[in-house]
């Protein structure tokens, strides 16, 4: 199930991927299909790689499905846009319903197959790694905290998207990704936040703003609170960052007493919203680091980071 689903994000991203590269949706459909093909998965599995030979020797890389991940989807997308645009230039306006998705196809496949795919792997291993088995395995609670404590600045820029592909190969090689109950509690620091700010305050439109973005953040939606609470007031969001630390450190003690990272089998949902989808029965300890992350953000907040001069900033 895990891996049909990968796949139809795969998919998806190259639909997507093709349309805003200003190629044919279909096209870039396509691309994200030849991705993980259950063909490159029957060579791998085979171990047959006389049909198709190993690809980039100095990387000694082999074809396999999903090879590169959504990276590779999405530049295998603009490939192809490239690829159809360049066709259409020269082939006979009668022949081109025909001859231009056909040669699009040939040529953004062998491209896709023989370089895309291997780079975009070399560059996933290199993420995966840093993330993973840097950051987390080896960093411990250093590295669970750092990470919680990092990611809101990269939501605050928009910028927390570009692990989804992270994510989705997480998922595809090991049925969930630990990156992501870490991450989570980014969010949970800025709801403790928000919290401690509504406590102190006397300012009458800011706790109705924060009332209104509360249930929000508790379901994993922090831009309401980021963008209309701690970011105006800065230091705010100063401690929420910090506060959140401590529920990935949390976390991040999960394989001490358990043997086993705490994982998610989906991507999309933070928060609360997050909790039936934790992998292993370890949702208990997601809660406890979302606990944590709250009272974290709540205490620093009330304590250093939040002062009612602030409010001065916003009249």
């Amino acid at each position: 199930m895990g891996g049909l689903l990968v796949s139809t994000l795969h998919i998806i991203v190259g639909y997507n991927a093709g349309k805003e590269f200003g190629g044919t949706p279909v096209l870039g459909a396509i691309a994200g299909a030849l991705v993980f093909a259950p063909a490159l998965a029957g060579i791998a599995a085979k171990g047959d790689v006389s049909a198709i030979p190993l690809v980039l020797p100095v990387l000694n890389i082999t074809l396999k499905a999903g090879l590169g991940g959504v990276i590779g989807v999405i530049f295998s997308a603009y490939v192809f846009a490239k690829i159809e645009k360049q066709v259409r230039k020269v082939i006979p306006a009668v022949l081109d319903l025909f001859l231009v998705p056909l040669i699009t196809i040939l040529l953004g496949s062998v491209v896709t197959l023989f370089v895309i795919m291997p780079l975009a792997a070399v560059l996933m291993n290199a993420i995966t790694f840093l993330l993973i088995e840097v950051a987390l395995k080896q960093g411990g609670v250093v590295g669970g905290y750092v990470l919680s404590a990092a990611f809101l600045p990269l939501v605050m820029l928009g910028i927390h998207h570009g692990l989804t592909p992270v994510h989705a190969d997480l998922i595809r090689e090991t049925g969930s990704t630990v990156l992501l109950p870490i991450l989570a509690m980014a969010g949970a620091g800025q709801v403790g936040s928000a919290i401690a700010v509504y406590v102190k305050t006397k300012h009458k439109p800011m706790k109705e703003l924060i009332a209104s973005a509360l249930p929000a953040g508790f379901l994993g939606v922090g831009e309401p609170l980021i963008y209309g609470v701690s970011l105006p007031l800065f230091w705010p969001f100063v401690t929420a960052c910090l506060g959140a630390g401590f529920g990935g450190a949390v976390i991040a003690l999960a394989p001490i007493f358990t043997g086993q990272q705490v994982g998610a089998i989906a991507i999309g949902p933070s928060g609360l919203v997050l909790i039936p989808l934790i992998a292993d029965g370890l949702w208990l300890w997601y809660v406890a680091g979302l606990v944590t992350a709250y009272i974290g953000g709540f205490v620093l907040t009330y304590l250093f980071g939040f002062k009612e001069e602030m409010m001065d900033r916003l009249d």
